[in-house]
Protein backbone atom coordinates (compact mmCIF):
# COMPACT_ATOMS: atom_id res chain seq x y z
CA UNK A 1 0.00 0.00 0.00
CA UNK A 2 2.94 2.55 0.99
CA UNK A 3 4.40 1.87 -2.28
CA UNK A 4 1.20 2.29 -4.38
CA UNK A 5 0.86 5.97 -2.67
CA UNK A 6 4.01 6.74 -3.26
CA UNK A 7 4.04 5.85 -7.05
CA UNK A 8 0.46 8.20 -7.26
CA UNK A 9 2.05 10.79 -5.48
CA UNK A 10 5.03 10.48 -7.92
CA UNK A 11 2.47 10.47 -11.51
CA UNK A 12 -0.03 12.85 -9.75
CA UNK A 13 1.87 15.75 -7.57
CA UNK A 14 4.67 16.28 -10.63
CA UNK A 15 4.52 19.54 -12.37
CA UNK A 16 4.34 18.23 -15.57
CA UNK A 17 0.23 18.24 -17.27
CA UNK A 18 1.89 15.52 -19.56
CA UNK A 19 3.20 13.34 -17.01
CA UNK A 20 -0.11 13.46 -14.20
CA UNK A 21 -2.50 12.22 -17.10
CA UNK A 22 -0.06 9.37 -18.49
CA UNK A 23 1.28 11.07 -21.66
CA UNK A 24 -1.92 11.10 -23.15
CA UNK A 25 -3.61 14.14 -25.24
CA UNK A 26 -5.76 16.25 -23.40
CA UNK A 27 -8.98 14.93 -23.53
CA UNK A 28 -12.03 16.91 -25.57
CA UNK A 29 -14.55 14.70 -24.21
CA UNK A 30 -16.68 13.77 -21.71
CA UNK A 31 -15.54 10.41 -21.52
CA UNK A 32 -11.79 11.83 -21.41
CA UNK A 33 -11.66 11.36 -17.92
CA UNK A 34 -12.52 8.47 -17.60
CA UNK A 35 -10.07 6.78 -19.74
CA UNK A 36 -7.28 9.27 -18.34
CA UNK A 37 -8.22 7.47 -14.72
CA UNK A 38 -8.16 3.82 -16.30
CA UNK A 39 -5.19 4.51 -17.70
CA UNK A 40 -3.02 6.03 -15.00
CA UNK A 41 -4.09 3.92 -12.03
CA UNK A 42 -2.74 1.30 -14.79
CA UNK A 43 0.52 2.42 -14.56
CA UNK A 44 0.37 3.25 -11.01
CA UNK A 45 -0.37 -0.47 -10.23
CA UNK A 46 2.32 -1.36 -12.66
CA UNK A 47 4.85 0.58 -11.40
CA UNK A 48 3.94 -0.45 -7.66
CA UNK A 49 4.42 -4.01 -8.78
CA UNK A 50 7.47 -2.90 -10.32
CA UNK A 51 9.12 -1.46 -7.76
CA UNK A 52 8.56 -4.33 -4.87
CA UNK A 53 9.33 -6.68 -7.81
CA UNK A 54 13.12 -5.06 -8.17
CA UNK A 55 13.27 -4.45 -4.53
CA UNK A 56 13.16 -8.22 -3.80
CA UNK A 57 15.39 -8.96 -6.44
CA UNK A 58 17.96 -6.98 -5.11
CA UNK A 59 17.55 -7.83 -1.64
CA UNK A 60 18.24 -11.60 -2.88
CA UNK A 61 21.15 -10.72 -4.37
CA UNK A 62 22.41 -8.98 -1.08
CA UNK A 63 21.10 -10.79 1.25
CA UNK A 64 21.98 -14.45 -0.07
CA UNK A 65 25.29 -13.88 -2.53
CA UNK A 66 27.79 -16.25 -1.93
CA UNK A 67 30.18 -15.70 0.74
CA UNK A 68 34.09 -16.94 0.79
CA UNK A 69 33.90 -19.33 3.27
CA UNK A 70 30.74 -21.43 1.41
CA UNK A 71 31.44 -25.02 0.42
CA UNK A 72 29.26 -26.66 -2.12
CA UNK A 73 25.84 -26.27 -2.78
CA UNK A 74 23.19 -23.83 -0.69
CA UNK A 75 20.19 -26.68 0.45
CA UNK A 76 18.12 -27.85 -1.87
CA UNK A 77 14.28 -27.34 -1.54
CA UNK A 78 11.63 -29.27 -3.48
CA UNK A 79 8.52 -26.61 -2.67
CA UNK A 80 7.26 -24.19 -0.49
CA UNK A 81 3.85 -24.26 0.12
CA UNK A 82 3.34 -20.58 1.28
CA UNK A 83 5.60 -18.66 -1.45
CA UNK A 84 3.66 -20.89 -4.28
CA UNK A 85 0.80 -20.24 -2.96
CA UNK A 86 1.49 -16.51 -2.96
CA UNK A 87 2.97 -15.91 -6.60
CA UNK A 88 -0.34 -17.74 -7.90
CA UNK A 89 -3.06 -16.00 -5.86
CA UNK A 90 -1.67 -12.79 -5.59
CA UNK A 91 -1.35 -12.00 -9.31
CA UNK A 92 -4.93 -13.84 -10.32
CA UNK A 93 -6.35 -10.80 -7.69
CA UNK A 94 -4.57 -8.33 -9.71
CA UNK A 95 -5.78 -9.64 -13.10
CA UNK A 96 -9.30 -9.34 -11.33
CA UNK A 97 -8.99 -6.16 -10.29
CA UNK A 98 -8.08 -4.73 -13.64
CA UNK A 99 -10.19 -6.71 -15.71
CA UNK A 100 -13.17 -5.22 -13.29
CA UNK A 101 -12.45 -1.43 -13.67
CA UNK A 102 -11.47 -2.22 -17.40
CA UNK A 103 -14.84 -3.57 -17.49
CA UNK A 104 -16.62 -1.21 -15.78
CA UNK A 105 -15.55 1.79 -18.11
CA UNK A 106 -15.56 -0.24 -20.62
CA UNK A 107 -19.75 -0.92 -20.39
CA UNK A 108 -20.31 3.11 -19.43
CA UNK A 109 -17.87 3.99 -22.94
CA UNK A 110 -19.90 1.79 -25.18
CA UNK A 111 -22.83 2.40 -23.69
CA UNK A 112 -25.65 3.70 -26.42
CA UNK A 113 -29.16 3.48 -24.86
CA UNK A 114 -29.01 7.57 -24.26
CA UNK A 115 -30.90 9.40 -27.38
CA UNK A 116 -28.36 11.16 -29.57
CA UNK A 117 -28.58 14.81 -30.29
CA UNK A 118 -28.02 14.06 -33.62
CA UNK A 119 -26.68 10.53 -35.67
CA UNK A 120 -23.58 10.73 -38.00
CA UNK A 121 -22.73 7.44 -40.49
CA UNK A 122 -18.97 7.35 -40.56
CA UNK A 123 -18.36 5.35 -43.49
CA UNK A 124 -14.76 3.44 -44.00
CA UNK A 125 -13.02 2.74 -46.88
CA UNK A 126 -9.52 2.44 -48.93
CA UNK A 127 -8.21 4.79 -47.60
CA UNK A 128 -10.53 7.71 -47.02
CA UNK A 129 -13.95 8.32 -45.15
CA UNK A 130 -17.54 9.62 -46.40
CA UNK A 131 -19.66 11.01 -43.97
CA UNK A 132 -23.64 10.89 -43.41
CA UNK A 133 -25.19 13.51 -41.71
CA UNK A 134 -28.72 11.79 -41.31
CA UNK A 135 -30.44 14.03 -39.77
CA UNK A 136 -29.77 17.01 -42.26
CA UNK A 137 -29.79 14.51 -44.77
CA UNK A 138 -26.42 15.16 -46.36
CA UNK A 139 -23.30 14.26 -47.01
CA UNK A 140 -19.33 14.55 -47.65
CA UNK A 141 -17.31 12.19 -48.96
CA UNK A 142 -12.89 12.30 -48.48
CA UNK A 143 -10.52 11.17 -51.07
CA UNK A 144 -7.30 9.88 -49.91
CA UNK A 145 -4.62 11.94 -48.78
CA UNK A 146 -1.35 13.02 -50.56
CA UNK A 147 1.53 13.19 -48.20
CA UNK A 148 4.18 15.61 -49.97
CA UNK A 149 5.66 16.57 -46.43
CA UNK A 150 4.59 20.52 -47.62
CA UNK A 151 2.52 22.55 -45.43
CA UNK A 152 -1.28 22.04 -46.43
CA UNK A 153 -1.79 18.97 -46.81
CA UNK A 154 -4.72 18.92 -43.98
CA UNK A 155 -6.77 21.67 -45.59
CA UNK A 156 -7.28 18.69 -48.55
CA UNK A 157 -8.77 15.88 -45.51
CA UNK A 158 -12.45 14.80 -45.22
CA UNK A 159 -13.31 17.15 -42.44
CA UNK A 160 -15.86 15.71 -39.82
CA UNK A 161 -18.18 18.54 -37.75
CA UNK A 162 -19.30 17.77 -34.86
CA UNK A 163 -21.33 20.34 -32.14
CA UNK A 164 -19.93 21.12 -28.74
CA UNK A 165 -21.86 19.89 -26.09
CA UNK A 166 -24.07 17.66 -27.54
CA UNK A 167 -24.50 13.75 -27.55
CA UNK A 168 -23.54 12.44 -31.30
CA UNK A 169 -24.28 9.08 -31.91
CA UNK A 170 -21.43 7.88 -34.81
CA UNK A 171 -22.90 4.37 -36.67
CA UNK A 172 -19.75 2.70 -37.90
CA UNK A 173 -19.55 0.64 -41.55
CA UNK A 174 -16.87 -0.33 -43.57
CA UNK A 175 -17.02 -0.50 -47.75
CA UNK A 176 -14.08 -3.18 -47.82
CA UNK A 177 -11.97 -3.98 -44.99
CA UNK A 178 -11.72 -3.48 -41.33
CA UNK A 179 -10.41 0.01 -40.50
CA UNK A 180 -10.72 1.78 -36.96
CA UNK A 181 -12.70 5.03 -36.29
CA UNK A 182 -10.15 7.18 -33.76
CA UNK A 183 -9.90 10.31 -32.81
CA UNK A 184 -7.10 10.98 -30.27
CA UNK A 185 -8.13 13.44 -28.16
CA UNK A 186 -11.66 11.21 -27.41
CA UNK A 187 -9.63 9.11 -26.73
CA UNK A 188 -11.76 6.87 -27.45
CA UNK A 189 -12.25 4.51 -30.59
CA UNK A 190 -13.92 1.50 -32.22
CA UNK A 191 -13.34 -1.16 -35.01
CA UNK A 192 -15.14 -0.74 -38.42
CA UNK A 193 -16.26 -4.31 -39.72
CA UNK A 194 -17.39 -5.38 -42.92
CA UNK A 195 -20.88 -7.10 -42.73
CA UNK A 196 -21.20 -5.44 -39.30
CA UNK A 197 -22.56 -2.15 -37.48
CA UNK A 198 -20.72 -0.54 -34.33
CA UNK A 199 -22.65 2.64 -32.70
CA UNK A 200 -19.88 5.09 -30.64
CA UNK A 201 -21.62 8.21 -28.71
CA UNK A 202 -19.14 10.82 -27.94
CA UNK A 203 -20.27 14.26 -26.24
CA UNK A 204 -17.09 16.94 -27.25
CA UNK A 205 -16.59 19.20 -24.61
CA UNK A 206 -13.74 21.18 -26.34
CA UNK A 207 -14.21 23.94 -29.30
CA UNK A 208 -11.24 23.73 -31.62
CA UNK A 209 -9.68 21.16 -34.88
CA UNK A 210 -8.37 17.73 -33.63
CA UNK A 211 -6.85 15.38 -36.10
CA UNK A 212 -8.46 11.78 -36.77
CA UNK A 213 -7.24 8.84 -38.42
CA UNK A 214 -7.84 4.80 -38.54
CA UNK A 215 -5.88 3.03 -36.30
CA UNK A 216 -6.73 -0.59 -37.72
CA UNK A 217 -3.51 -1.64 -40.70
CA UNK A 218 -5.88 -1.77 -43.54
CA UNK A 219 -3.38 -1.90 -46.61
CA UNK A 220 -0.62 -0.09 -48.50
CA UNK A 221 -1.77 3.44 -47.42
CA UNK A 222 -3.34 2.93 -43.92
CA UNK A 223 -0.67 5.92 -42.87
CA UNK A 224 -2.92 8.56 -45.58
CA UNK A 225 -6.13 7.86 -44.25
CA UNK A 226 -6.51 10.85 -42.23
CA UNK A 227 -9.44 13.27 -41.66
CA UNK A 228 -9.99 16.54 -39.56
CA UNK A 229 -12.27 16.89 -36.98
CA UNK A 230 -14.01 20.11 -36.11
CA UNK A 231 -15.85 20.94 -32.92
CA UNK A 232 -17.67 24.37 -33.44
CA UNK A 233 -21.07 25.99 -31.67
CA UNK A 234 -24.41 24.97 -33.09
CA UNK A 235 -24.65 27.80 -35.84
CA UNK A 236 -21.37 27.29 -37.44
CA UNK A 237 -22.53 23.30 -37.61
CA UNK A 238 -25.74 24.32 -39.05
CA UNK A 239 -23.65 26.73 -41.76
CA UNK A 240 -21.69 23.56 -42.43
CA UNK A 241 -25.10 21.85 -43.16
CA UNK A 242 -25.94 24.29 -45.38
CA UNK A 243 -23.33 24.73 -47.24
CA UNK A 244 -23.05 21.14 -48.08
CA UNK A 245 -26.89 20.95 -49.21
CA UNK A 246 -26.20 24.18 -51.89
CA UNK A 247 -23.38 21.96 -53.46
CA UNK A 248 -25.81 19.37 -53.94
CA UNK A 249 -24.78 17.18 -51.46
CA UNK A 250 -27.74 15.68 -50.48
CA UNK A 251 -29.19 12.71 -49.62
CA UNK A 252 -26.83 9.69 -48.05
CA UNK A 253 -24.01 7.89 -49.51
CA UNK A 254 -24.11 4.26 -50.13
CA UNK A 255 -21.92 2.15 -47.22
CA UNK A 256 -22.66 -0.95 -48.59
CA UNK A 257 -19.56 -3.23 -49.06
CA UNK A 258 -18.03 -2.76 -52.79
CA UNK A 259 -15.44 -5.08 -52.83
CA UNK A 260 -18.35 -7.51 -54.37
CA UNK A 261 -16.23 -7.76 -57.92
CA UNK A 262 -13.08 -9.65 -56.77
CA UNK A 263 -15.27 -12.62 -55.58
CA UNK A 264 -17.87 -13.70 -58.78
CA UNK A 265 -21.16 -14.29 -57.62
CA UNK A 266 -20.92 -12.25 -53.77
CA UNK A 267 -23.37 -9.39 -53.76
CA UNK A 268 -22.97 -6.43 -50.97
CA UNK A 269 -24.14 -8.18 -47.14
CA UNK A 270 -24.48 -4.51 -45.63
CA UNK A 271 -27.04 -1.55 -46.41
CA UNK A 272 -26.93 0.79 -43.26
CA UNK A 273 -29.93 3.03 -43.42
CA UNK A 274 -30.79 5.57 -41.00
CA UNK A 275 -34.09 3.69 -40.41
CA UNK A 276 -31.89 0.94 -39.05
CA UNK A 277 -32.82 -1.18 -41.73
CA UNK A 278 -30.15 -3.87 -42.99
Amino acid sequence: MAIATLAAVALAGCGSEELSRGYLPKGASEGAERVTSLWVGGWIAALAVGILVWGLTIWCMVAYRRKKDDVGLPPQLRYNVPIELLYTVVPVMMIGVLFYYTARDEAVLLDTSIKPDYTINVVGKQWSWDFNYVDSDVYDSGVQAQLTGKEGVEKTLPTLYLVKGKRVEFVLTARDVIHSFWVPAFQQKLDMIPGKVNKLQIVPTENGTYQGKCAELCGQYHATMLFNVKVVDQGEYDKHMADLKAKGQTGMLDNSLSRAHLEPGQESKLQWTPEGKQ
